[in-house]
């Protein structure tokens, strides 16, 4: 049996000089793109593993599993950033918030105005990106980037959600040629209307990019990468 400790010192080691490699020849800085390490595909125990190797941003689908794995002692003694990937329902907004994850996925003006409530409510500012449909794909969450500038325009009436920027996912078919596409159109939505948000809103993170499509994310822009599977591979 493999060590799997080792293997994923190995495959995050991989992953992390692939993004570099990537941004070098996008003319980046390494350094400008954070990974989120995945941690649907694993247990507790094995999550842990990956923040032993130096992986302290982590993220999850479902809330219940963010949840147990932020409450789980040998990973809470780690000082690890939590985001929150998935579609979030609305009465898992409250216990999410209280746990301070970077919510990827806020997809209408309800489910901000939910986010915006539960923040209120527990005395903090949730931190969130907007979700955009960039690939038209009717079975994904996100707004239709023809939606997206009146959605910044309306950020005024949430005190309690800082926008931090976008989040994409790529079409499910057409590979790495659809996929920079739909990563390209979410990097011009961001400098077409970045402006348009409040003040005190910077709207400059683009959460775009898994592990089978990352490197294409990092040449048009993106500044977080979702990484699960390249990760756990052979453990």
């Amino acid at each position: 049996m493999p060590d799997a400790a080792q293997v994923i010192r190995d495959n995050l080691a991989e992953v992390r000089d692939r993004i570099a490699e990537s941004a070098i020849a996008a003319g980046r800085e390494p350094a400008e793109v954070t990974l989120v390490g995945v941690t649907k595909y694993v247990d507790e125990a094995t999550a842990t593993l990956l923040a032993d190797a130096g992986c302290h941003e982590l993220g999850e689908s479902r809330p219940q599993q963010l949840w147990a794995k932020a409450e789980f002692p040998p990973l809470a003694v780690y000082p690890i950033r939590w985001h929150q990937i998935g579609h979030l329902q609305r009465n898992k907004v409250k216990r999410t918030v209280e746990l301070g994850a970077l919510i990827h996925s806020m997809d209408s003006y309800r489910s901000l105005a939910t986010v915006n409530k539960a923040a209120e409510q527990a005395g903090v500012t949730a931190e969130v990106l907007l979700e955009v449909n960039c690939s038209g794909d009717p079975e994904k969450h996100g707004v239709p980037p023809e939606q997206l500038r009146q959605d910044i325009e309306e950020l005024d009436f949430f005190r309690n959600v800082r926008v931090r920027g976008l989040m994409t996912m790529a079409a499910r078919d057409g590979g790495p040629k659809i996929a920079r596409k739909n990563f390209a159109l979410l990097r011009r939505l961001r400098d077409d209307y970045a402006g348009l948000a409040p003040e005190g809103t910077a709207i400059t993170e683009l959460s775009m990019g898994m592990s089978g499509d990352f490197e294409a994310a990092i040449a048009e822009g993106a500044t977080i990468v979702r990484v699960g599977s390249a990760l756990w591979e052979g453990i």
